[in-house]
């Protein structure tokens, strides 16, 4: 299980981007985190990977600190980062480094299949579409093969056929594997559509103002009216706290 203990993180330039923020994921979920900009997400989702520390708490993964990146936590951002001198395989094998010529070959290669992309391996980054190369990414994370996928708002920049695609083919990768994902969005329709809990933040500081089991069936349908009052429930959630700390929503 991943644990954020009370969780306080303040910036250098006195910004308090989160105030005790706890909360459990446990193995195999799917837990999705909205709110307006400014209230933390990204921050708490960098504490989570050991990618920044809190000045207060701490985060504790299967029993242990996490205090810089894990090799069983994966991370994919919202933009690809590929490494351009690099080959797709190139670039999926990066991570491997300490593991033989052959061994890395043959993971990446799997890692490449499990995306769908396993014919772009010997090809460059700037080859691909934008869809492409998120899959490249999420390759990149799943071939170290974590027992966790952190994602930071990793679809937002595709168009609205390509989103869908992803999000279809995410699931099917959860189904594989049950790892446990915890994705940030802006999108409340993405949120309930992958996810089984959406916690909602409010800002200044960032804390969690809500928490939301959504217990729909899969494949869920965006008109469905369980979906359509979940999603203005929350919503209305996340425009009362930016209208109370005078953010826009």
């Amino acid at each position: 299980m991943l644990l954020a203990d009370t969780l306080t993180r303040t910036y250098r330039n006195g910004t308090t981007a989160l105030k005790g923020v706890s909360a459990e994921f446990h193995p195999g979920g799917i837990t999705a985190i909205v709110g307006g900009s400014g209230c933390g997400k990204s921050t708490l989702l960098r504490l989570l990977g050991g990618l920044d520390q809190p000045d207060e708490g701490r985060v504790v993964f299967d029993g242990h600190p996490i205090t810089e990146p894990h090799p069983d936590i994966g991370i994919v951002f919202q933009e690809p980062r590929l490494m351009p001198w690099l080959t797709n395989a190139g670039n999926v094998e990066f991570g491997l480094s300490g593991l033989p010529k052959a061994v890395r070959r043959e993971r990446a290669s799997a890692a490449l299949r499990r995306v769908r992309l396993e014919e772009v391996g010997d090809r460059w980054p700037k080859e691909l579409s934008g869809g492409q190369a998120q899959r490249v990414a999420i390759a990149r994370a799943l071939v170290a093969e974590p027992l966790v996928l952190l994602l930071d708002e990793p679809f937002s920049a595709l168009d609205s056929f390509t989103r869908s695609d992803l999000h279809a083919h995410l699931l099917d990768l959860w189904r594989e594997s049950r790892m446990t994902l915890i994705l940030v969005t802006h999108d409340l329709d993405e949120a309930l559509t992958l996810a089984d809990r959406v916690l909602v933040m409010k800002p200044r500081p960032g804390q969690i103002a809500a928490s939301y089991d959504i217990d729909l069936d899969r494949p869920r349908r965006r008109s469905h009216p369980a979906f359509d009052a979940l999603r203005d429930e929350i919503a209305g959630i996340i425009r009362t706290t930016a209208t109370i700390n005078g953010l826009a929503a």
